[in-house]
């Protein structure tokens, strides 16, 4: 098995009310996009098309807190200027997602709403101009606790499994697998970000190569929020 990864580039700035689907598909240009592929958008993109963005006072550097306050639900541990909370997605990162990079100054960008609905849109919309079966997930840069550093992981998916569940398969040495379940669309996330960056101005790749039993139809949604988020009974941490 190998994998190919591809950034698409020349999206430019992407403005509320764009059509996300289109830009992507105009840039990638023709063929570019097939069959079983995964396509990556951040979910910066996202959010600035769908007008996720509230406007702050750039001369003051807290003015975006009100915000954070307003898009958490629960706020878990407090140092200094940093917040870890958990939204109503019930995802728990730094500021609850409330973020001021690759955002045009005096403006604050909030996650999508539903952020696997926004894959599910974007899915439609590519399929239905280039006639492509293929999976789209929403990916963001979150921390993680005891370890340093940040990596990309999905906070939305569509046409593909969020977790491919293991358990009762075999290992190499044939033991039976008991607690196996892989966040493949957190890895898929990860993986486009090296070719994306935090920098580059390259909002979405495309992930080809992927196992095609990965992939679902519109009859087996996937599904971040419900595949993925803990519930706070099987939490050990909340």
């Amino acid at each position: 098995m190998s994998l190919e990864i591809l950034g698409i580039e020349g999206i430019g700035e992407v403005r509320p009310g764009d059509d996300l689907a289109e830009l992507i598909v105009a840039a990638a240009g023709p063929g570019a996009l097939r069959r079983h592929d995964c396509l990556v958008v951040t979910q910066k993109a996202v959010s600035k098309a769908e007008g996720r963005l509230v406007a702050i006072d750039p001369e003051d550097p807290a003015s975006h807190k009100p915000l954070v306050e307003a898009e958490s639900v629960r706020v878990l541990r407090r140092r200094g200027d940093l917040i870890i909370s958990e939204t109503s997605h019930g995802f728990v990162c730094a500021n609850a997602g409330v973020d001021l990079s690759n955002v045009e100054e005096g403006f604050a960008a909030l996650l999508p709403v539903d952020a696997d609905r926004s894959a599910r849109r974007v899915r439609e919309r590519v399929r239905a101009r280039l006639g492509v079966e293929l999976a789209v997930v929403v990916s963001d840069t979150f921390g993680r606790p005891w370890r340093r550093g940040v990596t990309d992981t999905a906070i939305g998916c569509a046409g593909i499994a969020a977790v491919v569940d293991l358990r009762g398969a075999s290992d190499a040495l044939g033991r039976e697998l008991k607690v196996t379940e892989v966040a493949v669309v957190d890895e898929i996330a990860a993986a486009a970000d090296l070719v994306m960056g935090k920098s580059s101005g390259v909002p979405a790749a495309v992930v080809r190569g992927l196992d095609e039993a990965w992939f679902r139809d519109d009859h087996a949604r996937s599904s971040v929020r419900d595949e993925i988020v803990r519930s706070p009974t099987d939490d050990l941490f909340r």
